[in-house]
């Protein structure tokens, strides 16, 4: 079975709130599917995007350590770059956020080579209902841990959703490891 990898406490709690003050004035987009589509049915969300905030460079410093062990450790997969940039995104109750069951590989030019989807937690698990982050790897959905700073990260073609915020406000962060396609 392909293992979902967490790491409890990858990101502090400093670490968090340093994330979502670095990006709470930075432009929202609305979140939208590969190839730009939107469909409100199947993703809710605002989307902030780290390469256009200054100073956060020091994310993406953590997240490629994170990704090499895990890799390392777990996956063996042939990792070779991260060709897109981090999301910080924000489901909100007021707007019912969600992401339905999808994989991460897609058909675009930079999707398509997605291998490895690192998901960090930035919300308190308690300033939020629903908003759970469900991954199946095999024929029943893993609940990932929702403790502040935990990163969750397992292969991008792995069927996974964000289960419908009902009460308050979920963020996350969530970047891809690009590599050969797979064979």
């Amino acid at each position: 079975m392909i293992a979902v990898h967490t790491i409890s406490a990858a990101f502090s709690l400093a670490d968090c709130d340093r994330i979502l003050a670095q990006t709470a004035a930075a432009p929202v987009e609305d979140a939208k599917l590969v190839g730009k589509n939107q469909n409100y049915n199947i993703r809710r969300a605002d989307l902030v995007w780290l390469d256009r905030v200054p100073d956060t460079g020091w994310v993406m410093d953590q997240i490629i350590d994170m990704v090499r062990v895990a890799n390392r450790d777990t996956f063996g997969f042939d990792l070779t770059e991260f060709g897109e940039s981090v999301q910080v995104a924000h489901y909100d109750s007021a707007r019912e956020g969600h992401f339905d069951w999808h994989s991460d590989i897609g058909d675009g030019r930079l999707a398509g080579k997605r291998k490895l989807t690192l998901v960090a937690q930035l919300s308190a698990p308690d300033s939020y209902v629903g908003g759970a982050l469900e991954v199946m790897p095999s024929n029943q959905a893993v609940t990932t841990q929702r403790a502040r700073g935990t990163v969750t990260i397992f292969p991008s073609y792995l069927l996974h959703r964000v289960t419908p915020v009902t009460t308050g406000s979920r963020a996350s962060m969530t970047v891809w490891a690009h590599g050969p396609a797979f064979r």
